[in-house]
């Protein structure tokens, strides 16, 4: 029962995090002259409360074991990459495009297999994360390849990567995260 509750606590907080990058994603969107410090730092934080998460969800072991399957090094990636951007958050602008794309553009890909996965399994909504998965790959290749814009379309970029990962994360924690109820359990006779 213990492993129950790890799981359904992975799951909420999976959802907690995508709101968060969702609202992070839109609050850049509509206020592009954010002070580039200012969004270092809730960028770095973001990114190591994001690492936490992952290898909660990855210790957690779900049924369908999809959800979180590459949760234990994307995870430590995540919370790597925050220490980097926390250490300098106001020289970091084009340093946190590439990592930020790399980082959505790797999720991306990581949920297509998911994807592909949850369809095997039988999952009727695989192609809501696929879809994401696509569109949030994208968004993180063009955020790697724009780092020499000026800082207000970069942070338009940024916005959209966030946007689109947070809605890819709440689509697989959704659709892919399976919490068995007590009655799933097999009884011993």
């Amino acid at each position: 029962m213990d492993s129950v509750r790890l799981i359904r606590a992975a799951k909420k907080a999976y959802i907690v995090i995508s709101i968060i990058l969702c609202a992070l994603g839109l609050l850049m969107l509509l206020m592009p002259g954010l002070s580039l410090s200012v969004i270092g730092i809730v960028v770095g934080l973001v990114l190591g409360v994001s690492g936490v998460i992952k290898l909660i969800g990855y210790l957690s072991r779900d049924q369908y074991q999809l959800a979180f399957q590459y949760d234990l090094a994307f995870g430590i990636l995540l919370m790597a990459l925050s220490v980097v951007v926390l250490l300098r958050p106001e020289d970091v602008m084009s340093f946190l495009c590439v990592i930020l794309g790399i980082a959505v553009l790797a999720d991306g890909l990581l949920k297509i297999q998911t994807s592909l996965d949850a369809r095997r399994f039988g999952l009727q909504t695989w192609w809501l994360i696929l879809v994401m998965a696509i569109l949030a790959g994208i968004a993180g290749m063009l955020l790697m390849l724009r780092p020499s814009q000026s800082a207000q379309v970069l942070t338009g970029l940024m916005g959209i990567s966030l946007l689109a990962e947070g809605i890819l994360s709440l689509c697989v924690a959704l659709c892919a995260v399976k919490v068995m109820k007590p009655t799933d359990f097999p009884t011993e006779e």
